[in-house]
């Protein structure tokens, strides 16, 4: 496995940047060499790949992709797959059910990529509204859901990777730091499992980006993913999409004290979500860019 770990220079921390593949393009190979335009050196796979998600990938697929990242000079950081990215209100039985099958896949899949970490998601919850504290209630209606998850970080762990789990939207059971903060305790596998805080998502289910917040999260992040997003009000919800440079929150101050604490030697960008606004393209090589020139401890 390729030990990630924040390189210094001049006793500065440093990072690298990454994309979501199909930021790169729908083809493949096009993707790499797009990565190796934008100066990137290492991928984070998710979908697109030969039209199908990674976990879908078979063995001579995977062994061409490994081998083209390899032509390229590329190491695989992230297999972002969808493990786990369901309602848990179906109970166990069925839960299980429809992941650990795919979790098999992914670990096939993985013994041919050979990432440095394995994605999983955080799971959601049909009654997320009604939910004040979604550790608090899986602890007494779903304990279950921790064992899946220490089921799942183990046996990807014993496979030779690391692991992370990524807050998502919507009905996330990730909605504030001390939800978060509690799951990593009661999983109990600090040292093997981290947090990818993605951190427009945790902003749209209502936690707004700032310093403070990253604090809050730093003993438990693994990893950072970046989106823009405008709201209409100071501190209020994504409304807009933007790139980061017109981004509402405060990128750059919580990018500069995420690599000083060594909690992200990648970063890694995600397309804009919220509304279009009139005239507006993703435009991923003046984000990567913007990150370049207004954080030096960038790579």
């Amino acid at each position: 496995m390729t030990l990630y770990k924040s390189d210094t220079l001049w006793g500065r921390m440093m990072a690298q940047l990454t994309v979501l593949n199909s930021m790169a393009g729908a083809q493949v190979e096009a993707c790499m060499d797009q990565h190796v335009a934008w100066g990137l050196r290492v991928l984070d796979l998710k979908d697109r790949l030969f039209g199908k998600a990674v976990a879908q990938l078979n063995r001579d697929e995977a062994v061409q992709i490994s081998q083209m990242a390899t032509a390229r000079n590329l190491s695989i950081h992230t297999l972002s797959t969808g493990l786990f990215h369901s309602d848990i209100e179906v109970g166990e039985v069925a839960f299980r059910k429809k992941w650990m099958p795919i979790l098999d896949d992914v670990i096939q899949v993985a013994n041919i990529l050979n990432p440095h970490q394995v994605r999983l998601l955080m799971a959601m919850s049909s009654k997320r509204l009604d939910v004040l504290d979604s550790s608090v209630y899986l602890s007494a209606c779903h304990p279950w859901v921790f064992e899946v998850y220490r089921e799942a970080v183990d046996r990807v762990v014993g496979a030779g990777f690391g692991v992370v789990i990524e807050n998502e939207v919507k009905e996330c059971l990730f909605s504030r730091p001390p939800e978060i903060i509690s799951f990593f305790d009661v999983l109990d596998r600090r040292d093997a499992v981290s947090l990818i805080w993605d951190v427009q998502n945790l902003w749209q289910m209502g936690t707004f980006p700032s310093v403070a917040v990253y604090h809050m999260l730093k003993p438990v992040i693994g990893m950072i993913h970046v989106k823009g997003g405008r709201a209409e009000l100071p501190g209020g919800a994504l409304v807009w999409k933007a790139g980061l440079k017109d981004a509402s929150w405060h990128v750059v101050p919580i990018l500069k004290a995420a690599i000083a604490g060594g909690v992200s030697p990648v970063i890694c960008l995600n397309g804009s979500h919220g509304e279009k606004p009139d005239g507006y393209v993703e435009d991923t090589a003046m984000n990567l860019k913007f990150l370049r020139d207004s954080i030096k401890e960038i790579e």
